[in-house]
């Protein structure tokens, strides 16, 4: 309850330092997470480790929670205000900064856990927040419309107007992006949800073996150890690939909410992972799990859920063009988010100077995106990703005990009333 009366605005003063609000903070990040990895990841997280993947895939959310509320926290303690009112933050702020506190002697593995974190935050950008985001959604369109889905002249046409879309929206910054993601983020979900609500009530005599299977799945004892890894390391990669938990990405996001309240944006931050895998990703496996499309032979990713969508009773007919709006729309704004992220990493690194050069080699590779094996991309994407986990998560460790001391006197003055909402 107190996660979403600061993201309702209740705590929300005018003098407070940022560039955002902490709802637009909050899906600025949100489309950065709820993208291709909840419609694809999870269709590729079913095919390689069975249903068992999906229980898997709450378990890492659940403790995901926790992961969001510590960097996002850190991110606005240690962020660094322009003289203009931007914001730079995020983990290699408080690795850089936050680490010396600690112990000067840990002020060269900051700097350099910092550096590590931005040039690996730089490459997972252009892996899974861009090149699988384009893929994927020039591949639907060409499945759903044409008769030859791998036409090379296509894939570039349809990628060239998708980084087109993106480059108009890119150069305004978070504000920009927070005002798009605003709109269009809390529409989608909802719509995405309710259609994939649709398609397990039009199979609704499945729910209780679907149920059965995902919990079988992942405990089976016939599966033996070797098969129980497997469930869980696919649950844990996809669950990783679509909330990010852990890997100090929307981190970047939530440094530029106006709050003067470190522990008050990490509150909001630790919604996401409910939002993006237990909300949003259990659709999906729901719907594909309900109409079995899992069984056959259909390809993994995008087609497989597509093929649950066409299994869909009454809304068969419109249902594939509704995923075709969703996912564009999720991939759309995931570049969006993670376009800033890389862009922030490039500002650390290089200064200023980079911003525009990272724009354009960006916007560009929504284009290379479509003519990648997908294969390659989900290796390049999960290899990246999963990277930036190290220095992120080391360095939330030996700063845990400072943002634990926060947390405490947060909760003291809250309930002290110290701190009262604005309305």
């Amino acid at each position: 309850r107190p996660s979403f009366a600061v993201i309702r605005g209740r705590y929300e003063r005018p003098g407070d330092t940022g560039e955002v609000s902490h709802f637009k903070a909050l899906t600025s990040a949100l489309s950065g997470t709820v993208g291709l990895g909840n419609i694809a990841g999870v269709a590729v997280a079913i095919s390689l480790g069975g249903p068992g993947a999906v229980f898997w895939m709450w378990m890492t959310a659940i403790f995901g929670m926790t992961l969001k509320y510590s960097e996002c926290t850190l991110a606005n303690m240690y962020r660094h205000v322009n003289e203009d009112g931007r914001v730079l933050g995020g983990p290699m702020m408080y690795l850089e900064r936050g680490l010396p506190e600690i112990h000067p002697a840990l002020k060269p593995v900051g700097k350099f856990l910092a550096v590590l974190f931005a040039v690996l935050a730089i490459f997972a950008a252009f892996g899974g927040g861009n090149l699988f985001q384009s893929n994927q959604t020039v591949t639907l369109v060409l499945t759903q419309f044409t008769d030859d889905p791998n036409n090379g002249v296509l894939r570039v046409l349809l990628g060239s107007v998708l980084a087109f879309l993106v480059g108009i929206v890119i150069i305004g910054g978070i504000g920009r992006i927070g005002e798009v993601s605003s709109r269009l983020v809390p529409t989608m979900c909802a719509g995405y949800s309710l259609v994939c609500l649709w398609i397990i009530g039009a199979n609704i005599a499945e729910v209780p073996h679907m149920f059965a299977t995902i919990f079988a799945g992942a405990f089976s004892p016939e599966a033996g150890f070797g098969g129980f890894i497997g469930v869980l390391v696919q649950g844990m990669r996809r669950a990783a690939f679509s909330n990010e938990a852990g890997l100090g990405s929307a981190a970047i996001a939530h440094a530029a909410a106006k709050t003067n309240e470190p522990i008050r944006e990490g509150v909001v931050a630790l919604a996401e992972p409910f939002i993006d895998t237990i909300c949003v990703c259990t659709m999906t496996a729901l719907a594909i799990l309900a109409t079995q499309v899992h069984t056959t032979d259909v390809e993994a990713g995008i087609p497989m859920t597509l093929a649950a969508f066409q299994d869909s009773g009454f809304l068969s007919g419109i249902a594939p063009y509704l995923l075709t709006i969703a996912v564009f729309v999720f991939a759309y704004s995931t570049i969006l988010s993670w376009g800033y992220y890389g862009e922030r990493s490039v500002e650390y690194l290089v200064g200023t100077r980079g911003i525009i050069p990272w724009r354009c080699v960006y916007v560009m590779m929504v284009v290379v995106g479509p003519m990648l094996s997908l294969t390659n991309i989900i290796d390049f994407s999960d290899m990246l990703l999963l990277s930036m986990a190290f220095p992120n998560i080391l360095g939330m460790v030996i700063l845990s005990g400072k943002m634990r001391r926060m947390g405490e006197d947060y909760i003291r003055r809250l309930k002290s009333g110290e701190m009262k909402p604005e309305w």
